[in-house]
């Protein structure tokens, strides 16, 4: 008995160690299991994300441009706000975003927690301001009982407010996609052309940019590096927050995680589809007219990076009351 489990932990033990240096010797790694997150601050963070009445009108929530069911984001090709304003911009997928360097296509929110406070108060998009929102949530006896549980105050302001959406947004992860489980082990979980898909994803130098766990986010790159990209989209990128004609259309690399999802592409939403969005880079960031069978191949390995989709109850919002603010309709 001793010698049969001797031999079963030795076999599992160098199945472990060949993954992991199967995993080790690629650009691309497993998506990670969220962790190390205040659960009581997710739960509140969660009923904000759904709430539309942090925007002006009461009717645009964070999960109005970050759609939970479409991928985290709203597939056209840029939002709508406040009175049905076209928004300058496509909504990037707030799935895997923890893993960004920064947020919003130009950076200019360091982190989750900024980011969260930005669309509030962005007459574009929420078009309502801190104080109004805070006076909302602090006016609704149910938000004021589970800010004082979360936070030990009954005090809200938007330093809480932000921190718990931010915390919520943490979970929003999508371990398990089948090239995750393939980078595990898996060799049956994708078939030959998403294999050949990955490897000529590789050659032609994708993962220059598209590379660790969510195959993106962590630099800014120019937007037509070999060509230049046509345009009537006002958008600069990074210059817009360094001032600098250097970072003038840089923008950060989107993730490529469950990217069959995030139609449309790119940071004007111009290309409807994967395969437009595949022969558009390869013309444009590497200098590739890739064809058809070879485009193929990379959309068939880029639909495996779909992962396990964000699941829980839908919250249940407290209700307002006489004294709560009424919203502003739209014109």
């Amino acid at each position: 008995m001793k010698i049969k489990t001797y031999m079963i932990s030795l076999f599992v033990t160098a199945a472990i160690s060949t993954s992991a240096s199967v995993i080790a010797k690629e650009p691309v790694q497993p998506i990670s299991p969220v962790k190390d997150i205040n659960l009581a601050q997710v739960e509140l963070g969660k009923k904000l994300f759904f709430d539309p009445r942090l925007s002006k009108s009461g009717f645009i929530s964070c999960n109005s441009c970050h759609n939970l069911s479409m991928g985290g984001t709203d597939n056209i090709k840029t939002s709508i706000g406040h009175n049905w304003q076209q928004g300058p911009i496509n909504s990037p997928t707030v799935l895997n975003s923890s893993h960004n360097i920064a947020q919003f296509w130009d950076g200019r929110a360091a982190d989750l927690k900024e980011q969260a406070g930005g669309p509030i108060e962005n007459p574009g998009e929420m078009a309502s301001t801190h104080t109004l929102a805070i006076d909302i949530l602090q006016s609704i006896p149910g938000y004021v009982t589970e800010f004082q549980q979360v936070f030990g105050s009954n005090k809200i302001d938007i330093d809480k407010v932000t921190q718990a959406i931010a915390e919520f947004e943490k979970t929003l992860v999508t371990p398990n996609s089948r090239f995750d489980k393939w980078l595990l082990g898996d060799k049956n979980a994708i078939n030959k052309t998403e294999l050949a898909g990955y490897n000529l994803f590789k050659q032609a130098g994708c993962t220059a940019c598209h590379y660790g766990e969510a195959l993106g986010g962590t630099s800014f790159q120019k937007m037509g590096l070999i060509k230049p990209y046509k345009t009537t989209n006002k958008a600069v990128g990074l210059a817009g927050v360094t001032g600098k004609d250097a970072d003038r259309f840089k923008f950060k690399v989107p993730t490529l995680r469950n990217v069959e999802m995030t139609y449309p592409y790119f940071h004007d939403g111009e290309a409807a589809t994967l395969t437009e969005a595949v022969d558009i880079m390869g013309k444009l960031q590497l200098g590739k007219q890739f064809t058809k069978s070879e485009n193929t191949q990379i959309v068939a390995f880029l639909k495996t990076l779909t992962g396990e989709q964000p699941s829980f109850t839908l919250p249940i919002l407290p209700p307002s009351v006489d004294k709560t603010p009424k919203p502003t309709p739209f014109n």
